[in-house]
């Protein structure tokens, strides 16, 4: 087994006013040679965005995007035709194939919006683009595992165009859950998004990262009550 550990404040930092970012990995202006992804995961980005601001129309194509919305609402517009509000619980995932335009904006006039942001590689380039959102309750997963976006056609999860899992958790203090690959041999990256956990023998606090890799399981410990993301994800 091989593992990397990725602490909260080892990452990229951008504060443009009306967005406040953090990088996992390299983005934007923000380039470390050693964080160029995890496999096939190019981006995480841990964004708040201001309200009644946001991302103007823009361009994307061969890439699979995944927005975990953690606080707030954001209103989404794309070339496919699509306009939704993505709210609080909620997971957004966008094919961008052969290439789209769209725009994510803070709709609110007084609330700011958080949220995790994910760019997966797709295993086929130029699919036709593709949208589709969900509203996954933390109710639904007190103490176990909710597999919310996957390549594997779970029940109930939206599909991305890709070997890849997210799995969303919320473990109560004292509680273990164990994590098992849909895909021998892939890789598994684990985000805290608040509280803190034990795995493999690291101690994880809100925002710290640890990627595993060589192993098909994670057994995971909450030493208080820790909401968390894995990203199971091809490693070439």
């Amino acid at each position: 087994m091989k593992k990397i550990i990725h602490r909260a404040d080892s990452r990229g930092r951008s504060e443009l006013g009306w967005l406040h970012s953090r990088f996992s990995f390299s983005f934007a202006d923000y380039y470390n040679p050693e964080k160029m992804g995890f496999g096939l995961l190019r981006v995480l980005n841990d964004d708040i965005v201001e309200p009644g601001t946001g991302f103007g129309t823009h361009p994307h194509d061969n890439m699979e995007i995944i927005t975990i919305i953690l606080d707030g609402e954001l209103q989404h517009k794309d070339s496919m035709g699509s306009v939704s509000v993505i709210k609080k619980d909620e997971v957004q995932v966008m094919s961008a194939g052969s290439g789209i335009t769209h725009s994510e904006i803070n709709p609110s006039a007084d609330e700011r919006v958080n949220l995790l942001q994910l760019w997966i590689f797709p295993k086929e380039k130029n699919i036709k683009p593709r949208y589709d959102q969900k509203k996954f309750p933390v109710e639904g997963r007190k103490n176990i595992l909710q597999t919310v976006a996957s390549g594997f056609k779970t029940e109930g999860s939206l599909y991305i165009h890709q070997d890849a899992a997210i799995t969303l958790g919320n473990a109560e203090k004292g509680n273990a859950v164990t994590y098992k690959n849909f895909k021998p041999g892939n890789g598994a990256y684990l985000f805290v998004i608040n509280g803190k956990i034990n795995l493999s023998e690291e101690k994880l606090n809100a925002r710290d990262a640890l990627g595993v890799w060589g192993k098909d399981q994670l057994d995971i410990y909450a030493e208080e009550n820790s909401e968390f993301v894995i990203i199971e994800i091809p490693m070439n």
